[in-house]
C-alpha cells in the first residue's frame, strides 16, 4: 500500500509518497518564509496563492521521485482538512479531490493535529495508548492517544500557543520570522535568570496553558528598557526561555498524573510538532519523563514540523481503519481533534 499526503494547512506546501511499510517513496516541500519575512509572520492571502502556484510542481516532483507514472499505482490520497488557513486548505482539498474524482482513489481527509500525534508511529514502533504533548506555531495540547481517531484532550492553550509566543517576542526585539529559532540561538548567549517573568497557571490545577501574560510581561521589559543592546536581548531571550520550560515541567506533571489517572500508567511521551525541535525545551522535558518513568520519543526534526509525510502517514492509519471520505469533503479551518 502507498498513499499520497498534501498539507497545506499554513506556510509550508508539502508532498509525500508513504507505504504502510513506513517507506516514504518521496518527500519534497516549499517553504513560504521569505514570504511572510517582511510581515513579521503568515499573511493568510500570500499563503495560499503559493500553495496554489507550487502544489502541483510538487505533486508531479513527488511522483518522479517515488518512480510513479501513473496514479493508479497508489492506493489513496490523503489531504489535510483541517485545521489551519482555510485558504490553503481549500486549495489542497480541491487538488486532493480533484485528483480522487479523475482516478477513482479512495480520498481521505486528515486532521492536522492528528497527522503530528501520528507520526512518531511512522518513525518508531510505538503502540497505542500513549501521552502526547504537540506544540507547534498554532497549537499547544496534552492529549491521551488511544489509537486511531481516537483522542482525549487534557489540556491546552487558553490564548497563544507556545510557538506564537516565541514568534511574538522575536518580533517585539526586531529579530525577525520564525522567532523560535532565533529566539533560542540568542538565548544560549543570555542570563537566564536576568529577569524575572510571571508563570501563568503553575501550580494550579489542570493542564492548560497561558503565554499571553508572559508575553505582556516581556514587551513591558522591553518597553521601559532605555538601551535595546545585545546583552539586554540574549538576557531577555534566555529569561523567556527559561520561563516557558519552567511553565512545561509544570504542567506536564499535571498531565502525566491526569493520564495515569484516566487510563493508568502508560511508557511512551511522545513530543511532537515544530517546538520539538528546541533543544532547551527538549532538555527539560526530557527530563520530567525521566523523573516520571517514561520514555520521550520524538520524530526528526524534518517530520516535526509540517510536512506531507505525515499526512500520507495519517492516511495510511485511517485507510487501514476503513476511515474514507466522500468526494464531498469539506475543509474545516477548527477542527479539534475531540470531534473526530
Amino acid at each position: 500500500m502507498q498513499i499520497l499526503g498534501i498539507e497545506s494547512s499554513c506556510d509550508d506546501t508539502s508532498v509525500a509518497i508513504v507505504t504502510k511499510h513506513k517507506d516514504i517513496l518521496a518527500h519534497v516541500s516549499k517553504s513560504q518564509i521569505a514570504q511572510h519575512a517582511p510581515f513579521g509572520g503568515v499573511v493568510p492571502e500570500i499563503a495560499s496563492r503559493a500553495h496554489m502556484d507550487i502544489l502541483h510542481t510538487l505533486i508531479q516532483q513527488a511522483m518522479k521521485n517515488a518512480n510513479i507514472q501513473d496514479y493508479k499505482q497508489l492506493d489513496a490520497i490523503a489531504v489535510t482538512a483541517g485545521p489551519g488557513l482555510i485558504g490553503g486548505l481549500i486549495v489542497g482539498v480541491m487538488m486532493a479531490k480533484g485528483i480522487a474524482h479523475t482516478t477513482g482513489l479512495p480520498l481521505i481527509g486528515v486532521n492536522h493535529l492528528e497527522g503530528h500525534a501520528l507520526t512518531v508511529r511512522l518513525t518508531n514502533d510505538i503502540p497505542f495508548p500513549y501521552l502526547c504533548l504537540l506544540v507547534s506555531g498554532g497549537h499547544c495540547q496534552f492529549l491521551v492517544v488511544h489509537g486511531v481517531n481516537h483522542y482525549t484532550k487534557l489540556g491546552g492553550t487558553i490564548d497563544d500557543a507556545l510557538g506564537e509566543a516565541f514568534d511574538k517576542v522575536a518580533k517585539m526585539l526586531g529579530l525577525g520570522y520564525p522567532g523560535g529559532p532565533i529566539v533560542e540561538q540568542l538565548a544560549r548567549n543570555g542570563d537566564p535568570h536576568a529577569f524575572e517573568l510571571p508563570k501563568p497557571l503553575c501550580g494550579k490545577k489542570g493542564c492548560d496553558f497561558s503565554f499571553s501574560g508572559l508575553k505582556t510581561a516581556v514587551k513591558r521589559i522591553i518597553d521601559n528598557q532605555h538601551t535595546i543592546d545585545d546583552d539586554f536581548i540574549n538576557n531577555i531571550c534566555a529569561s523567556f526561555q527559561r520561563c516557558v520550560a519552567d511553565i512545561i515541567k509544570d504542567r506536564m506533571r499535571r498531565a502525566i498524573g491526569a493520564c495515569n489517572d484516566h487510563i493508568g500508567s502508560v511508557k511512551h511521551f511522545v513530543l511532537a510538532g515544530g517546538v520539538a525541535a528546541n533543544q532547551y525545551l527538549n532538555a527539560t522535558i526530557s527530563q520530567t519523563c525521566q523523573e516520571h518513568g517514561m520514555e520521550l520519543v520524538a520524530p526528526p526534526i524534518k517530520l516535526c514540523t509540517d510536512n506531507g509525510a505525515m499526512i500520507a502517514w495519517a492516511g495510511i492509519e485511517r485507510f487501514q481503519a476503513n476511515l474514507i471520505d466522500p468526494i464531498t469533503l469539506t475543509p474545516k479551518a477548527r477542527w479539534p481533534l475531540e470531534a473526530l
